[in-house]
Formats: structure tokens, sequence, C-alpha cells
């Protein structure tokens, strides 16, 4: 930062120096930080004006910085300032009062208090370091010069620069390493002599590779995310740089990273990006890719990690590593699987795969599962038939509750109106209560399990099975978590009329798609329907189920 040089101009759209105590505070401090590891500025951009840079953003970082230069200066701390100087378009005496800084003066205008308090607390920083003070100075000094980093942008000369500095500037958007890379990659794009100018042909093609992958279903399959990130070809442009990832990823990592590769060969290097694109391209195009590649971001594989996967690999040989990575992360024999309970971790793995699968090995079908809605969703694993409504503990919860089966209760043809009545009689009198008591809710509670419990009784301490096991998006609504398959399959089914996103195994489960249709019968779930289920959980999964003594719960 400490070698930065020439003259910077300040154009009237800008306000003037406007930094109080905490910010000069905040940036002499961090500078004092970063004396064993780099340091970034936010980004400073400029456009050509004449002899001089357009300062079209970074009027405040950079103004403070000249005073901590000419403070260090006129206080003897280091024999010179600034190697810059800036001037301003509607603001000429700020410029001579920013190299002589008189406090008799300081009240003359607004832009002159400011800098002189910033001047101040710049002095008294500095003084707080008492008998240290030279050395302090010497090592920021040196860190100026060694580990403060500026990310320069130069904005391309037919950008209009008010409406530039706007965009930046409401809600302090910053600058992204796309937007760093592109304009570098751009100006080092540009014609000159014997060379053809391809920049226009990258900016639209950089333009048609962030449209691709602003598709929602193609996003989250390949990210895992439900939500838009500011700029999306950030993926392709990260994973080429490489790297520490999440909070670990230095800022600008990207860009520093590139920097010298873009400026030396830029056409290379785009070259990457589009065949990264095209390879993105090409897996979200094929059913089985798409849902496999899916499956395994969804379970935490980055996109990094499965370009290494496919690298100088034909698709043959690929699939086959993704298949065999899918295998490894479930990790289960058939015996494991139909052991699988509620309590492992591996039920919500085999759910999800199993309706991932459902869908990629339909012959002829266009459907894919949705990664976005499962990327939007929190699913859960839910009790298809649950036997006890212990969980529940609140007045409002039994109401509800109640309410749920009673009318599931009225619903069922199988039960007669002489069983029904006395039930639905005590019910109506319970919720006619101004508050409901738990005296008054457990024995409701025993009565309505048993009758809509017919045919499909768990108390063989199957209810934590994963026969008795769908994914669901994660509701609230605990009274109906701890319901029975009858009010389940109502509220799955009212749930997907009004367009929820239902997976595709839990909707066939309340449909009993499972079952034989001479053993339909709709609002019971029973031993025969949770062993057709598991059956064709293991169908459906039985590639990737590994032999006895490989597989682990």
């Amino acid at each position: 930062m400490g070698e930065i040089s020439g003259s910077f101009y300040v154009p009237a759209y800008q306000r003037g120096y406007r930094w109080g105590e905490v910010e000069v505070r905040r940036l002499l401090d961090d500078v004092w930080g970063s004396r064993d590891r780099p340091y970034y500025l936010q980004p400073v951009v400029v456009k050509r004006y004449g002899d001089e840079w357009e300062l079209v953003d970074g009027q405040q970082r950079l103004t403070t910085l000249f005073l901590i230069f000419q403070y260090m200066k006129a206080e003897g701390l280091q024999s010179s300032g600034a190697d810059y100087r800036l001037r301003y378009e509607t603001r000429e005496d700020s410029a001579a009062y920013l190299e002589e800084l008189d406090p008799d003066r300081c009240q003359e205008n607004i832009d002159f208090f400011h800098i002189y308090e910033a001047y101040r607390c710049i002095g008294a920083w500095f003084d707080g370091h008492g008998s240290r003070r030279q050395y302090v100075a010497n090592k920021f000094y040196d860190a100026l010069f060694e580990q403060v980093r500026v990310i320069w942008y130069e904005a391309a000369d037919d950008l209009d620069s008010a409406t530039l500095f706007t965009r930046l500037n409401v809600g302090r958007i910053p600058l992204t390493d796309a937007e760093l890379v592109k304009a570098l990659l751009l100006s080092r794009s540009r014609g000159s002599v014997g060379v053809t100018d391809r920049a226009l042909e990258i900016a639209a093609q950089w333009d048609v590779i962030e449209r691709d992958l602003r598709d929602p279903e193609l996003w989250a399959f390949i990210t895992g995310k439900g939500a838009q990130d500011p700029t999306h070809i950030s993926l392709l442009l990260d994973t080429i740089a490489g790297g520490p990832t999440g909070r670990d990823r230095p800022p600008f990592h990207t860009f520093e990273t590139l920097r010298e590769r873009i400026a030396a060969a830029p056409q290379e290097f785009w070259n990457e990006v589009v065949d990264l694109h095209s390879l993105v391209l090409g897996w979200f195009e094929s059913r089985d890719l798409f849902h496999k590649i899916g499956y395994l971001v969804a379970r935490w594989t980055s996109f990094s990690d499965l370009i290494e996967l496919s690298r100088d690999k034909p698709k043959s040989r690929f699939e086959a590593e993704l298949d065999r990575f899918i295998r490894n992360d479930l990790r289960l024999s058939e015996a494991a699987l139909r052991d699988l309970s509620y309590f492992s971790d591996k039920a919500s793995r085999a759910l999800l795969l199993m309706n991932i699968e459902t869908i990629r090995q339909r012959q002829h079908s266009s459907e894919r599962y949705s990664f976005r809605e499962h990327a939007l969703g929190h699913w859960s694993l839910e009790h298809v038939h649950a036997q006890n409504a212990e969980r529940l503990n609140r007045a409002e919860q039994w109401q509800e509750w109640l309410r749920l089966h009673r009318r599931a209760l009225v619903a069922l043809d199988e039960i007669g109106q002489a069983e029904k009545e006395p039930v639905l009689a005590m019910v109506d009198e319970v919720l006619a209560k101004p508050a409901i008591t738990e005296a008054d809710f457990r024995p409701l509670e025993l009565q309505l399990t048993e009758l809509l419990s017919v045919g499909g009784d768990l108390s063989d301490g199957g209810v934590d099975s994963i026969a008795n096991l769908a994914l669901l998006d994660g509701d609230d609504n605990s009274a109906l978590s701890n319901s029975v398959f009858a009010v389940k399959r109502a509220a799955v089914l009212d749930r997907d009329r009004r367009g929820s996103y239902i997976p595709v195994c839990t909707r066939n489960v309340f449909l009993k798609y499972y079952s034989p249709a001479d053993e339909h019968q709709m609002h019971f779930w029973s031993a025969q329907d949770r062993e057709h289920y598991l059956d064709e959980m293991v169908s459906v999964l039985r590639d990737y189920l590994l032999p006895a003594k490989e597989a682990t719960l």
C-alpha cells in the first residue's frame, strides 16, 4: 500500500471526508494487528482522468492513510510522508489543508473539522504507546509497505462514474473477487498493436455463464444452496484459484491468487473458466450424473472435490467413482439397512438416497429430484405412525392433537358409529373447556390412538424402525408429529394439494404405493405396509449396499 503514488482527483458527486474516531482507530488497530500477515483494505476504485486517477471509491481510506503518513513525518517519526496527493473538484482548499493541518483553521468548514479530528485521533493513538511510540511508528510504517494491500480496481472508461459510485455506496456493497477478476481480465484482453481485442466477446461469455449458473435448480444441485449468491461465476473462479474454503479463506484470495496468471495469459485463463462451465452444464444435463452428484453435494461433498474426482476420467469411470463415493457415504449392508432406526444418523441419509434414486431409476422419465427444494427445506425424520403423544406437554398442543384425531376418526369408515360416538362426545366435552389439563388429555389419547391404530400396532418396538420413517420438511406443529397415520396422511395430502414439495417416497408411503392393491386399507399403517416399504427401500438402494463384513452402523 505504501507504494501508491500519483495524483487522485475526487469528483463533485462525492461528499467530503467524514470518518470519525471509530473508523480511524479501527484502521489503525487493523494495520497494527497485521504485522505478521496480509491485511486487505476495501478495494480502491479508480478511472483514468488525464494524468490523474479519478477516485470513484476509497476517498475515506486514502485520506486517512495520507493523514497517518503526514503525522509520522511531521512528528519526526519517519522521514517521508505519503507518495500520493489528493485534490478535490469543489473543495480546493481541502487539498492544501491536508498538507498544512492548522488547528486554528479547523472550524472554518466541515471538511477541515473532520480532517483535523482524524489527525488528532491519529496522534492520540501513537501517543497511547508511550515510550514505545518510535518503535510502533517503525513497525507501522513497515506494515504499510509489506503487509497492507490495496485491491486496485480500474473501471472501464465507458462506465459512468457517478452511477458506479452510487452502486458501491448504497448499502456499502463491496466489490467481489469476481468483479475484480472481470475488470483485470477485460483490461488485459483489450487489443493492442498486433493483438485482437477480445474484451467484448469475453464480457458477453461472462454474462452467459453467470446467467446459466443462476438457474435455481442448477445452482442448488452443484452447491447445495437454495439461496442466490451475489455472483455465481465466483464458484468457478474460486475453484480454479484453490486454497482454503469458508471462513478460513482470506479476503480477496481468489483475485490475489489469479492476478499474475490473468495478467500473463488472459485467454488461457478464460478458456479454463469456459471449460469448467461446460463441464457443469454437462453434469446438469445428464440425469444420472445430476442425481448422483446432487446427492453427494447435499451430503457436503464440495464442488472442488468433484472436479478433482472427474479429472482425466471418461464419463463411465467418473460415474463409477461417484457410485463408490455414495457407497462409502452410506456404508450399509442389507441387514444394517433393515436395522436402521430413528436414532441412527444413517436413517435420513438412506431415505434421502431412496427418494433421489427412485426418480433417477425411472426409465424414459424427464422428472428430476428438486435439490433446490431440498436446500430450502429443513428436512427431518417423521414417524409415519406415532403411537403416543408423550412429548406433548402444553394445553394448546393437547387441544390441537385432539382436534386432528377427532377429524380422522370421523372420516374413518372402518369403525362403526356405535364405537365412535362415545369417544367423539368425550373429545367434544374436553375441547369445550377453557383450558385442557393433562388429566383430561391422557385418557382420550389412549382411546383415540387405540381406535386409529387397528392393524397398525407398533407395540413390538417398531415405532422407531426405518420402516416407520419418512422424510418431511420440518414442521413446528408437534401435535401433528405425534399423530397416527390417518392424521398424517390427511396433512401430507393437503400439503401436496397446496403445492408443498413432498419427496416422492414420502408421498408414496401415504398413498400406500408400495402395498399390493388387494391389501389396501388407507387409514392404517400395518405391519405388512411396513414390510413392503422396507423391501422397496432395499431394492432401490441395492447397488449401493455393501457385503455385511464391510458395512458399519
